[in-house]
């Protein structure tokens, strides 16, 4: 009870604190806030703090003071979900609204979410762009006339609606301090919202450079700005390189290039140092405060990523199947739990010193208590090398090849189990999207037979695959399959061949005839740490503290030192670049010492670890044959074309049953729009007895 009563304080917490900071954004650019504002400032030069400290703890302090609150709601949390207790109020929100080729598929909070984002910029615009018009005056240095003033005056606004986008563009792409999980949205699936704020925010700038510099020519006075470093104010030459980066960085990660040559994109997107740098010597300390929180939650973030995945552990071994596909098996300690559909980043310093790859865990930390096992498709350079690594990996001493070192990152999953408030669960996918079903249906199953929960959704899996040969991925949960009585089965299985003609095999017959599946055993020679997944989350919002209370104490100290003070006019005044200086600085110097205290707490931890046991692995790796059952055959196989998925859901309540049925999508994105828009049918329905719930799940990003 009194969980439950701080779980709900924190929540209203948390909302005052982001509807407090959604508000300074839209009183920011009304006349009342900046006479406010200054005058605020200039009572704080006087005193310690200074206006650079006033200007951290308005502006930015909030979101940073949010994601220490929901560090806290998280760990709070329970991993089970109760079932049964009817819809949520929000269920209806996040069913799909708009299904669309371009857009892909949209709930209804998205939806909302975006025009309200839409909204926020228009006013943004609409109040700062009404000002200068009231106040319009010719600048002595341009040549102007009034309708090359109004539109200078456009193109800097568009540049202060880049800012704002810049403001909330890395917030999507938090891991650890993931202010998105408080919404039960997942990194994966938050990672389009990064991409929709960074190309609004290319756009703006694009229109913001681009039209500074028309203005320029127009006025010929862009041979005397362009090249010029600003002392104050303005550093234009700053802008340029800014925007040149952003254009860089933006069109290496087009899906078409994104794809075909992930390398580059990945390499140029670390370019966004380079970035940010150059956007606060362009825009100033006073407009970089109110950027700073994403950028100073994802820095710290990274960091505490990268020692997470340190030290370096080794793949067990792995299994090779007959359709281009590697299942790695990873040491995991016991004390590491997560949930199904938790992810983990990959990184093979032998392949790549510097690129990590997503993949879903196929195991279940509630099965498999000493390893962790992922499923790797070989498609693209990466994947092709390491499958070509482990294939022609040399022999040593005995029936094991030299090890590999692997580093992990993660795993990162829900924090509950929302899946269970389901009645009955559809579960479609297509290839290899098939991983993160394979950990909800070991999940189910270890939970039915332990009797830990006594209300289990049962499941229909529809599985989509091109070849017979790929049926083989159902391998690791065959047991499962044809191990149980009809009566006690949870699981009813729909495979649909689309490019093979009929055939009588039934899905029996078609796993025992690839079940032979290669196995791979590596060495372990130096195998002295397992996969121990992220800090607890009070230690994160522990360091997250520390971290901005250190860069606060850091900046007044070195403002202090560097900065003269404005009560001697005969000193000259400091160049504004100075100020940025300090803040990058006092920015270093916060993560430097959180990393010492990062490192403390993971060498504590690790010094606490339970060598890497591996009595308990041959049980989750042997999965031979099905053996065979006097059982009917319940599972159902069709060869030469797709799945008619209207049909199957109109059927699905009256062989499962349930009011509540929670529909689950992972695949080619022409599947999810195609289940997503059977589903918005269905919901529009009126007096639709039975609920489709439908979720997308992402397996690579």
């Amino acid at each position: 009870m009194a969980n439950s009563t701080l779980l709900v304080a924190l929540k209203i917490l948390s909302i005052l604190i982001f509807a407090a900071w959604v508000s300074l954004w839209l009183l920011k650019p009304t006349q009342l806030w900046t006479r406010k504002w200054k005058a605020a400032e200039d009572k704080a030069r006087a005193t310690v703090f200074g206006y650079y400290g006033l200007n951290f703890a308005v502006y930015t302090f909030p979101p940073i003071a949010l994601a220490i609150i929901g560090s806290f709601y998280l760990n709070l949390k329970p991993r089970e979900s109760i079932r049964r207790k009817g819809r949520k109020l929000t269920a209806g929100f996040s069913n799909p609204l708009v299904v669309n080729t371009l857009l892909g598929v949209l709930s209804t909070l998205e939806i909302l979410a975006v025009f309200l984002f839409i909204l926020f910029l228009a006013w943004n615009f609409y109040a700062r762009i009404s000002n200068d018009f009231k106040n319009l005056k010719p600048a002595k240095s341009l040549m102007l006339n009034s309708w090359q003033l109004k539109y200078l005056k456009v193109a800097t606004r568009f540049g202060l609606l880049a800012e704002v986008c810049l403001a909330f563009l890395l917030f999507p792409i938090l891991r650890g301090l993931a202010l998105f999980r408080l919404l039960g949205i997942q990194f994966e699936a938050s990672v389009r919202y990064h991409i929709w704020l960074g190309t609004a925010m290319i756009f703006f700038a694009t229109f913001h450079g681009a039209s500074t510099l028309f203005v320029w020519g127009v006025s010929h006075y862009i041979q005397e700005e362009i090249w010029e470093w600003q002392k104050t104010g303005r550093i234009y030459l700053a802008g340029e390189i800014c925007l040149v980066t952003g254009l860089v960085i933006w069109i290496t990660s087009l899906p078409q290039l994104r794809r075909k040559q992930f390398e580059i994109f990945y390499y140029t997107h670390h370019l966004y140092m380079v970035f940010l740098v150059f956007f606060l010597f362009h825009a100033g300390d006073r407009h970089f405060y109110m950027v700073f929180p994403g950028i100073f939650l994802f820095g710290l973030d990274k960091l505490l990523r990268i020692i997470q995945s340190r030290p370096e552990t080794c793949i067990l071994s792995a299994r090779i199947f007959p359709s281009k596909a590697i299942e790695l098996i990873l040491p995991k300690d016991p004390g590491l739990k997560y949930t199904p559909t938790s992810i983990i980043f990959v990184k093979v310093p032998s392949i790549s010193k510097y690129e990590w790859h997503s993949f879903s865990i196929t195991s279940s930390s509630r099965v498999d208590e000493n390893t962790m096992s992922i499923m790797i498709k070989t498609e693209g350079s990466w994947t092709s090398s390491l499958s070509h690594m482990i294939q022609t990996r040399p022999e040593s001493d005995g029936d094991q090849t030299k090890y590999i070192p692997i580093a992990v990152e993660g795993p990162y999953g829900p924090v509950s189990m929302d899946f269970l408030r389901y009645d009955s669960l559809l579960l479609v996918s297509g290839g290899i999207g098939i991983t993160p079903f394979l950990s909800i249906i070991q999940e189910l199953a270890s939970s039915q037979n332990s009797g830990i929960n006594k209300f289990l959704p049962r499941m229909q899996l529809i599985y989509v695959v091109k070849k017979s040969q790929d049926i083989c991925l159902l391998n690791s949960i065959s047991p499962l399959i044809f191990g149980q009585p009809a009566e006690k089965c949870l699981l009813r299985v729909k495979v649909f061949v689309t490019q093979e003609e009929q055939s009588d095999a039934t899905v029996r017959e078609l796993l025992n005839e690839f079940s032979q599946v290669q196995t791979v055993n590596f060495g372990t020679k130096f195998l002295n740490f397992s996969i121990s997944g992220l800090e607890n989350s009070l230690w994160m919002a522990a360091i997250a503290g520390i971290s901005s209370i250190l860069f606060l104490i850091f900046l007044i100290m070195f403002n202090h030192i560097f900065v003269p003070s404005q009560k001697n006019p005969a000193k000259e005044k400091t160049p504004s670049w100075v100020a940025d200086l300090l803040i990058i600085s006092s920015f270093v110097l916060a993560l430097i010492c959180s990393i010492f205290v990062a490192l403390v707490i993971r060498w504590r931890r690790l010094k606490k670890q339970i060598p890497p046991s591996l009595q308990k692995q041959s049980k989750a790796l042997e999965k031979g044959p099905t053996q065979a059952s006097d059982a009917l055959e319940e599972h159902e196989i069709h060869f030469g074309g797709r799945p008619n998925f209207e049909d199957i859901i109109a059927k699905f309540p009256d062989e499962k049953g349930g009011s509540d049925i929670g529909v689950l999508v992972c695949g080619p994105e022409t599947m999810k729009e195609s289940v997503a828009s059977i589903c918005q049918k269905k919901c529009g329905a009126k007096k639709q007895k039975p609920n489709f719930s439908f979720h997308s799940l992402n397996f690579t990003l």
